[in-house]
């Protein structure tokens, strides 16, 4: 997949510092993958769609514990989540004044037909918004980047949002690959 690198008045993105965003989502920024983000961001994307390609209607469907998320669902929640997190990083990035609200997940994973779509339909939407993440990121100047905004009652600058966003994504890959894909699991 091709992607749209930083313009060169903003050409390396680092790593947010622990002030740039609220603690919980440390445990995605930490997970994200040192270097270029949008090279992790254009990576991770594929290593998603290989690690979930070839899986039956059976294994998309399959839940480890009640209550518990398909690959399906866990591939809508990352796209809700791309969603949000480019559009609030694009607010931030234009001084959007407004506060942002946070999102339910569990809400959000019950009132979605995620469950419902094909993997590679799923598959497909992700890219798309990957492809739009990665198109408003590309387009910030060095003074975007360090905006902040407020999103869930909580402070972030617009840095951090790339770095949620690799991080959540591994995170949910490893998911899979523990609950979903190893030979102990029994989809």
């Amino acid at each position: 997949m091709s992607h749209t690198r930083p313009n060169p008045i903003s050409p390396n993105i680092t790593r947010p510092n622990a002030d740039e965003y609220h603690e919980y989502y440390g445990l995605y920024v930490d997970q994200a993958p040192d270097g270029d983000i949008f090279e992790a961001l254009a990576s991770g994307l594929e290593e998603t769609r290989t690690l979930l390609g070839d899986l039956t209607p059976a294994q998309e469907t399959f839940r480890y514990a009640p209550g518990k998320w398909s690959p399906r669902d866990i591939v809508g929640h990352l796209i809700d989540t791309e969603w949000t997190f480019a559009y609030r990083g694009l607010c931030f990035a234009r001084a959007d004044p407004a506060a942002l609200p946070g999102f339910d997940q569990e809400l959000w994973g019950r009132t979605s037909n995620a469950g419902e779509q094909p993997l590679s339909r799923l598959l497909d939407t992700f890219a798309c918004a990957r492809q739009s993440t990665l198109a408003i990121y590309a387009s910030l100047d060095d003074t975007a980047w360090m905006r902040r905004g407020i999103a869930s009652e909580c402070e972030f600058t617009v840095r951090a949002m790339p770095f949620i966003l690799a991080g959540h994504e591994v995170h949910h890959r490893k998911v899979l690959e523990a609950r979903y894909l190893s030979p102990g699991s029994s989809s």
